[in-house]
């Protein structure tokens, strides 16, 4: 099969063509014929860093790629949920012992997988993966409620555009950090307010919203030395849910406001086999959301192809994306 390889990592490393073995479905997988796979953060961080700096980063020659939606070919013993053509999506390789889907094909643990939103295409479906569990989790885990004032940190981001609308669906009060008309105007859809970190302190924007009393829950999609805006932000005895935890603060803020910080890391079911039904789970659901109408995900306007990958890695390191970049691989 046809897929796109890394020889070596770091900064100047390049994809490059390779024909490969096509994988076979072994007991509880699922052979997909890939259409698409999305590019996230977490896969230009493997290819600049590698095993030495990232553990978690696949042997070389490495296949990255985590998200994926296509077409089931084959299943495996023990698999009643899927059948051949059936089209799925999911979030299931690209890590140490994963093969991952910049290729024709993948053997997906069917545990990782879900039946695709019937509204959306493959280019769409295939957007929504990582983001989407990742943004369901910090709201749950965070204990999201009606009524409540959440606050999202990169509304306009993969994780962030999704966990605006699904803090909405559950029927929260959603203000989101944005900087810039575009970014204002796509929130502005999802019926959010956006406050522009640019322009206006956190102690304002907390006073103009909240009344000084903080958000119940903040939703951190940007992380690093943004948490300390985010404990700044949340109300006493609140809930902060981060994604980027990779940085060393001091935790007084907590204490003194009674805080609760989730860490989100996506990953562990797949790295661990930690409770892979979770994440089948969570698809299912956003399915069923998504052809409902409740959350849309959002796409950059620029197309790439199987041998144009290192061109959407580049679009996403490079900041200008509105979206989730896409790599569209087969027919």
């Amino acid at each position: 099969m046809k897929a796109m390889v890394l020889n070596e990592y770091g900064e100047a490393s390049e994809f490059r063509p390779a024909e490969l073995d096509k994988p076979v479905a072994g007991a509880g997988q699922v052979l997909v014929r890939i259409a698409a796979s999305s590019v996230n953060t977490v896969d230009t961080m493997i290819r600049q860093m590698g095993q030495e700096n990232l553990p978690l980063s696949p042997d070389l020659p490495a296949l990255l790629g985590m998200d994926f939606a296509g077409t089931v070919e084959a299943v495996g013993d023990g698999v009643s949920d899927f059948a051949p053509g059936d089209e799925v999506y999911g979030c299931a390789g690209g890590l140490i012992g994963l093969p991952g889907a910049l290729a024709e094909y993948i053997a997906a643990d069917a545990r990782l997988i879900a039946h695709k939103p019937e509204s959306l295409s493959m280019r769409e479906a295939a957007a929504m993966p990582l983001v989407g569990i990742t943004a369901h989790e910090g709201l749950v885990r965070a204990g999201t409620q009606a009524g409540q004032k959440v606050l999202v940190h990169g509304g306009a981001g993969g994780v962030g555009h999704l966990a605006v609308q699904l803090a909405k669906h559950m029927g929260a009060e959603v203000y989101t950090t944005i900087t810039g008309d575009k970014q204002s105007k796509i929130v502005a859809d999802y019926d959010a307010t956006a406050i522009d970190f640019k322009t206006e302190e956190v102690a304002d924007y907390v006073a103009r919203h909240t009344d000084g009393a903080g958000f119940d829950v903040v939703f951190d999609t940007v992380g690093g030395a943004n948490l300390s805006n985010s404990f700044a932000a949340a109300a006493l005895n609140g809930n902060v849910s981060t994604t980027v935890s990779l940085v060393e603060l001091d935790l007084t803020p907590i204490h003194f406001r009674g805080l609760s910080l989730h860490v989100v890391f996506m990953l562990i079911p797949m790295l661990h086999d930690h409770k892979r039904e979770t994440h089948g789970a969570i698809l299912a659901r956003l399915a069923e959301l998504v052809d409902s109408g409740a959350i849309t995900p959002l796409l950059d306007e620029q197309r790439f192809e199987l041998a144009q990958v290192g061109d959407a890695y580049a679009r996403l390191t490079s900041g200008q994306a509105i979206g989730k970049v896409v790599v569209e691989i087969t027919d």
